[in-house]
């Protein structure tokens, strides 16, 4: 049920839309959230049950022009789909106290996945449900299958009903809804000869199985009473990517995508930004560094600082060789600027977490305080901070951090391609 608070325009006038109406249904199936309404208002003829204010149900017979709207508002009072899952591996759970308020909501809604791209499990998604994914069209999808084996994908997921994860996939695919899929690789379970039995179930949905993510699991310090899980060392890394080049050599097509961690642990170079096409799974971490330095590359230019300026660029582990690569070039395009990469180690998460957009700002502020006669001005990561605020993962704020570092510049880059622009004007 939808509940409109604003109906304004020639349709709405037209339809007898007011504020307090509720829509029921649209063509006879119910009207569950936003998605429908906007599915439903692409059409050009379609029908919606109303209820008015008095509880007198009345249904309407709509016609319009394609690039029309009925203009309408709802009352927000849409909930978000949670887990029902209890993974080995799951993030949340390890995670320590004192961070934002919603980091730690356990989000697994497939209306997420599709207008944000968030992973979703389908463990708490029904037959109606999935036939209303269907219906709506929504597509792409991004789905954590971690594995097609049925019994191993349940005591991974700790759900006794996450086995029909296929049958699900079937549906979907042959619906023509394309899925981005991902597999969180726990060693000893998931990975070797399960993964490849993965890897060829869903290869044989593509293209509509669009590719496969091949991540590993994320190890905090907080795992105290967990399962316990190996982290994986240089020589699982190495044998991890040679599975994805044999598959994707008899595929004939880079269907499986190793995160870049896998590349850092085995030493092995990254692969280049075409491996990787339209970087689909990039808010997944995967091909983030041959995009970074694809796009850095393409903003560096020949030019010359009035006088010597010291920048630190804020980095996590994992991606200090590639940040000190690029500093070096920074400072042979520019004269008199003298970058540097500045690794944090993740004291909040624990030295296992190396990545950068993991980082709290404590952690930051310490790293630069320890180094705060070797720089002017430092850059920070726009991934460090929430979505269009400037807050970090511990509550700490970009106005804090400056307030204790006393006149430090501190300055966000939000674009790989303007990375070394702010380096020059530090």
């Amino acid at each position: 049920m939808l509940e409109i608070v604003r109906a304004k325009g020639r349709l709405a006038k037209k339809y007898g839309f007011k504020k307090g109406d509720k829509i029921l249904r649209f063509d006879g199936f119910e009207a569950v959230d936003s998605l429908d309404y906007l599915f439903y208002d692409s059409k050009t003829a379609f029908t919606v049950t109303v209820s008015d204010g008095n509880g007198k149900e009345r249904t309407l017979e709509i016609e319009k022009d394609e690039d029309e709207s009925l203009n309408l508002t709802f009352k927000d009072k849409e909930k978000i789909r949670t887990c029902r899952n209890k993974c080995v591996f799951c993030f949340v759970d390890q995670m320590g106290a004192g961070m934002r308020e919603s980091l730690y909501v356990k989000d697994d809604d497939y209306t997420m996945s599709f207008m944000c791209g968030n992973f979703v499990t389908l463990t708490n998604v029904d037959d109606k449900e999935l036939e209303r994914i269907i219906r709506l069209h929504l597509s792409p999808l991004y789905v954590s299958i971690h594995t097609t084996d049925a019994d191993m994908r349940c005591k991974l997921m700790g759900n006794r009903f996450a086995g029909k994860i296929l049958q699900q996939l079937k549906k979907l695919t042959d619906a023509k809804i394309t899925v981005h899929c991902q597999a969180v690789i726990v060693p000893d379970m998931n990975d070797g000869k399960n993964l490849e039995k993965t890897a060829r179930d869903l290869f044989s949905m593509h293209p509509y199985v669009a590719d496969v993510a091949v991540v590993p699991t994320g190890l905090t310090k907080y795992r105290e009473g967990l399962f316990e899980i190996p982290d994986i060392t240089d020589e699982s890394a190495a044998r991890i990517l040679d599975l994805c080049d044999k598959l994707n050599a008899e595929f004939g097509v880079n269907f499986l995508l190793p995160a870049d961690e896998y590349f850092v642990r085995s030493g092995r170079p990254f692969k280049s930004a075409e491996f990787y096409g339209d970087f689909s799974q990039i808010e997944n971490g995967i091909g983030m560094t041959a995009k970074f330095l694809s796009e850095f590359r393409s903003g560096v230019y020949k030019t010359s600082l009035k006088k010597p300026v010291r920048v630190a660029v804020i980095t996590g582990v994992s991606a200090a060789k590639t940040i000190a690569l690029v500093c070096e070039e920074a400072n042979r395009a520019a004269s008199n600027l003298h970058s540097f990469a500045l690794p944090v180690v993740n004291k909040f998460f624990g030295s296992t977490v190396t990545c950068t957009g993991l980082l709290t700002g404590g952690d930051i502020l310490e790293a630069l305080e320890n180094r705060k006669d070797s720089y002017d001005a430092a850059v920070i990561p726009a991934n460090t901070l929430k979505e269009f605020e400037q807050i970090f993962l511990d509550d700490m704020t970009v106005k804090e951090l400056k307030k204790k570092l006393k006149g430090k510049k501190i300055i966000i880059n939000e674009r790989q391609d303007g990375l070394f622009e702010n380096l020059v004007k530090a």
